[in-house]
């Protein structure tokens, strides 16, 4: 039983590498493999001790792995996003039986860490929110694993609505589009490509509707609207067209 973790491992050039994104890839010279991203080259790093040592037939379980939601701002690549595509990303590869270069065609008994953020846990931001779930309950984001009850709270028709983000930087709102996109990926069709409201197609447009979708399905409390001062309620509908907030 392992604990691989590429986000302990990566740095700014390697974040795709470390996140199953596409990537140019890894070459092993030792091996003559090629390395489509870290969290095989740490499997196989292991496998390759184990086997120096001459115990090359031991099953490897993944004990822990996981991404945390939040961080220091400072920090590349802590978003809920990022922890949902890494996750989500590691679920389907662990399981699709491709196994790694060093051991193909094998799937990996594989635990999550952890089920839920640790509000209460020493030390840095990041270490406190690895979780699924918030200390409430309350999903962080959704990599597919959810039942439509515990869905059901989260609306993917939101209502005439609520957000707006006139000053905000361009960043801010990005951060703000990945953050609602990473906890329900349904709530953000509409902006995407085809949807109703993917034009115009600017940050700030995108941000609005996804904004207003997540302060629409949660108690409509005003600091579900905040964002980091990014965003106020309105009482102005902004839908128009076939795009319906």
């Amino acid at each position: 039983m392992i604990n691989p973790y590429p986000f302990f491992g990566f740095s700014p050039d390697t974040l795709d590498y470390a996140l199953f994104r596409p990537n140019s890839g890894v070459f092993d010279e030792n091996t003559k493999l090629s390395y489509t991203n870290m969290l095989d080259g740490q499997l196989d790093a292991v496998f390759s001790a184990m086997k120096l040592l001459g115990f090359s037939d031991i099953e490897i379980a993944i004990a822990e792995t996981g991404w945390p939601s939040q961080g220091e701002p400072s920090q590349l690549g802590v978003d809920a996003g990022s922890a949902a595509q890494y996750n989500r990303n590691l679920m389907q590869h662990v399981t699709s039986g491709a196994g790694t270069p060093l051991m193909p065609n094998r799937t990996f008994e594989t635990y999550i860490f952890g089920l839920f953020n640790e509000d209460l846990k020493p030390g840095p931001i990041s270490e406190r929110n690895f979780g699924l779930f918030r200390p409430d309950m309350t999903p962080v984001y959704n990599i597919g694993i959810l039942r439509a009850k515990a869905k059901s709270s989260i609306p993917t028709n939101p209502v005439p609505g609520t957000s707006g983000c006139a000053g905000a930087e361009v960043e801010a709102l990005q951060r703000n589009i990945d953050y609602v996109c990473g906890l329900e990926v349904e709530l953000c069709k509409p902006i995407q490509e085809g949807g109703a409201c993917f034009l115009p197609n600017t940050v700030r447009a995108h941000a609005s509707f996804a904004m207003n979708a997540y302060y629409q399905g949660t108690e409509k409390n005003d600091y579900d609207c905040d964002f980091k001062q990014t965003a106020a309620v309105s009482n102005v509908d902004p839908s128009y067209g076939n795009c319906k907030y």
